[in-house]
C-alpha cells in the first residue's frame, strides 16, 4: 500500500526547503500577486501533487481580493436571490492544469480560516473525451473528487461563503493532489438527463448572480440549486435546454444558484448526488418538499418551500425565448450530463432556432450568447468553395426539426447529415 500522505508532507517539506518559504503565506502578499510559486509538482508513486497558485488576476474570479495573505471575500453583503437573501459568495478559478499521466481522482488539502457559518468549497473537473468538462465535485484531504472519466486536464474552483454577520473564510494555502482510483467499472454512456421541473423567473435586474454576472434587463441564463453546474459569467460549460408544453425551446448557461438549496444536484447520478439522495434523481428537493411534504415541507436551510421550483430563468429566457407569462412546468435537459459533439454559440446576439435548414422557417427557439449546445450533423456546404479562412456556411442540427446556421456556433469535425 502506498503512504500518499507521507509521500504528500515529504514532497511538501521540500518544496518548502527549495523555495526557501513556508508553505503559508508571508506578509509581502499584493494583490494579483502569487501566493505560492505555481507550477511547483512532484510526482511520486504514481501520483502528482502541486501547490496551487493562488492569485487574483481577474476574469473569471467573482468577488474574492488578496489581503492579508490570504484569499478572501471582496465584498460581505448579503446576495439577492429569488428566494430571499443569501449570504455572500465569491469564487477563485484556477487556470486548467495539464498533469502528467491520466487521472481520475485529485485530493485537495488546504489551509482555511472558517469563522461561524462561513464555508470555503473546493470543487475540481476533469477534460472529458468529447472536449467538454465534466461538472464540478467537491474535493478534500479526506474525500477527493472522483472525476467521471480519466482525463490529462484538470481545473480547480474554491467557493468562499460568507459566515454569521458576514464573517468572510479566507483561504492561505492549497496542496493538490491528483492520482488514479482503484480501477472499477466506468459507467455506460448515456444520453443527458431530461426531467420536468417547475420553472420560476429570475428578474434582480441590476443585481450580481453567483458567478459574478450582473443581471440586465432580458437577460438569458439560468439557475440551478447547486454549484456543481455553475459555469463562470460569460462561459457556457453548463447549458440547459428547456421546452415548454407548447414545444418551444431556449438553450441557456448555467450562471446562478437556486432556487431554495444550494447543494441540490438533482440531476447527477444514482450515488453521486450530493445532498438529498434518497430523492429520484431528476426530482429537486424544493419540489418534492411543496407536492410530497418531503422534510417536513423545508428546503435545506430549513424555510418553509412556497413553490416547487427546481430552475430559475433570466427574463429573456423567460419570456421572449419561450413565451411564458407565469411560473410553469416545463422539460428541462442537464446537457453536460450527457456526452457527444457539442459547439459554443458565438457573439452575443442570441441564436434563432428554425424547423428546417431554411432561413424563412417556422421559429422554434433561441440559442442564447456562451450557450454549448449539442451538434448532430451538418446540412450544406461547410466553407465557399476557393475560400480559406471564411465563416462555415449552411446549417447545423441539434436535434429533430431544430437547426441553426453553421457560422452561429464553434463546432468542430461535424459530419454531414
Amino acid at each position: 500500500m502506498v503512504d500518499r500522505d507521507g509521500h504528500r508532507r515529504r514532497a511538501q517539506r521540500a518544496w518548502s526547503a527549495r523555495t526557501g518559504a513556508a508553505l503559508t503565506l508571508g506578509a509581502a502578499l499584493v494583490l494579483g500577486a502569487a501566493l505560492v510559486p505555481g507550477g511547483t509538482a512532484w510526482a511520486i508513486a504514481g501520483s502528482e501533487s502541486w501547490a496551487a497558485e493562488l492569485s487574483v488576476n481577474g476574469g473569471d474570479d467573482a468577488n474574492v481580493v488578496a489581503r492579508d495573505g490570504a484569499i478572501r471575500l471582496a465584498s460581505t453583503s448579503p446576495r439577492t436571490t429569488s428566494t430571499g437573501p443569501a449570504p455572500a459568495e465569491g469564487e477563485l478559478l484556477l487556470p486548467p492544469r495539464r498533469v502528467t499521466a491520466v487521472t481520475d481522482r485529485v485530493t485537495a488539502d488546504a489551509t482555511v480560516e472558517r469563522p461561524a457559518g462561513s464555508d470555503v468549497v473546493v470543487a475540481v473537473r476533469g477534460l472529458r473525451s468529447d472536449g467538454s468538462w465534466s461538472q464540478w465535485t467537491t474535493a478534500a484531504s479526506s474525500a477527493p473528487a472522483l472525476l467521471p472519466e480519466t482525463t490529462l486536464e484538470v481545473q480547480v474552483r474554491v467557493t468562499l461563503v460568507a459566515g454569521a454577520g458576514g464573517a468572510s473564510p479566507s483561504l492561505r494555502r492549497l496542496w493538490l493532489t491528483a492520482d488514479r482510483a482503484p480501477a472499477a467499472t466506468p459507467p455506460p454512456a448515456s444520453d443527458a438527463l431530461t426531467a420536468r421541473v417547475f420553472a420560476t423567473r429570475v428578474g434582480l435586474v441590476g443585481n450580481r448572480t453567483a458567478n459574478g454576472h450582473r443581471v440586465v434587463a432580458d437577460d438569458r441564463f439560468v439557475a440551478l440549486p447547486s454549484r456543481r453546474g455553475l459555469a463562470s459569467d460569460g462561459a457556457g460549460d453548463y447549458t440547459v435546454q428547456v421546452c415548454t408544453d407548447a414545444g418551444r425551446c431556449a438553450w441557456a448557461p448555467v450562471w446562478d444558484l437556486g432556487p431554495w438549496n444550494t447543494r441540490d444536484d438533482y440531476w447527477s447520478a444514482p450515488g453521486t448526488r450530493e445532498s438529498f439522495a434518497d430523492l429520484p434523481r431528476g426530482v429537486p428537493e424544493a419540489q418534492a418538499a411543496a407536492t410530497a411534504g418531503y422534510a417536513r415541507g423545508r428546503d435545506g436551510s430549513g424555510r418553509r418551500v412556497s413553490n416547487p421550483a427546481g430552475i430559475d430563468l433570466a427574463d429573456g429566457t423567460f419570456t421572449r425565448d419561450l413565451g411564458l407569462r407565469d411560473n410553469a412546468w416545463v422539460q428541462a435537459t442537464y446537457l453536460w450530463t450527457g456526452t457527444g459533439r457539442s459547439g459554443t454559440a458565438r457573439g452575443d446576439d442570441p441564436i434563432t432556432v428554425r424547423a428546417a435548414p431554411a432561413a424563412d422557417a417556422r421559429d422554434v427557439g433561441v440559442v442564447a450568447p456562451h450557450a454549448r449546445v449539442p451538434v448532430q450533423c451538418a446540412t450544406g456546404a461547410s466553407t465557399p468553395a476557393g475560400r480559406t479562412g471564411s465563416s462555415p456556411t449552411g446549417w447545423l442540427r441539434l436535434g429533430a426539426a431544430r437547426y441553426v446556421p453553421a457560422n452561429a456556433l464553434e463546432a468542430s469535425d461535424v459530419p454531414a447529415c
